[in-house]
Order: C-alpha cells, then sequence, then structure tokens
C-alpha cells in the first residue's frame, strides 16, 4: 500500500471520530480494516499504530488547530477539513519521518477528493502558519 493510501485510509478513521466515542473508536478501526481489501499486517499495524497516536494527542492537537485557525474554533470547521487538519497536524508536529511540505501537500490533495475548493486554500492556509 502506498503512503497516500495509508494516510487516506488514517483519514477515513479519524473522520469516524467525528460521529463516535473515544470508546467506540477501536470497534471503528476494526470495521474500517477489515474493508481494506489485501491488507498486509505491516499496513495494517501502521494505521492502527498511527491512528491510536493522534486519537491519543487530540486534545492537543485541536488546540494547536484552534490557536492558529483565527475566527475558526473547531465545532466550525467541517468534519472532513478537521479530521484532514488533524493528522496533517500530527504529521508536522510528532512525525519525524514527515517532512513538513509532504504533510501540507498531502492533506491539500486530500481536501481536493474530500471537501470544497474552498476547503483546499483554508487547509493549506491553517497548515501553513505552523510552521511561523
Amino acid at each position: 500500500m502506498t503512503r497516500r493510501s495509508l494516510r487516506e485510509n488514517i483519514f477515513k478513521i479519524l473522520f469516524k471520530l467525528e460521529f463516535n466515542s473515544l470508546d467506540e473508536m477501536n470497534e471503528q478501526m476494526d470495521f474500517s480494516i477489515a474493508d481494506i481489501n489485501n491488507i498486509s499486517d505491516e499496513d495494517k499495524d501502521y494505521i492502527i499504530g498511527k491512528t491510536e497516536k493522534i486519537i491519543g494527542l487530540i486534545d492537543d492537537i485541536d488546540k494547536l488547530i484552534s490557536e492558529i485557525s483565527v475566527g475558526w474554533n473547531i465545532e466550525r470547521i467541517g468534519k472532513a477539513e478537521l479530521a484532514i487538519l488533524r493528522l496533517a497536524v500530527y504529521e508536522i508536529k510528532y512525525d519525524e519521518d514527515i517532512p513538513m511540505n509532504v504533510a501540507v501537500s498531502e492533506a491539500v490533495e486530500l481536501s481536493q477528493v474530500y471537501c470544497t475548493d474552498e476547503a483546499r486554500s483554508f487547509i493549506n492556509g491553517v497548515l501553513t502558519k505552523l510552521n511561523d
């Protein structure tokens, strides 16, 4: 599975966080993983591990998003956009294996598929502020 596919599957699980409690997320991850055809054990472990790390830091990540998205509190941000931002903020701030420009670029790519055109510039602007 490509890095982009891995990232997209993590995004889809994080999106479910908006509709499920934290207690339900292990079950939601299991459902999501079961829907992926021909997934290797390595890819499964990567998706679950990274998703669990993001969920474990969700309060810190949301605080960062709130601080840099002036005029937008977490509740006003669209659910898909928020899931993308959470993933990208994690990658930028906590994942040393992913360069910032890659995290931003991949977030913008995800927004092109799952969000409106306006979301692309919003996500790009918020993530660019992380480096200021």
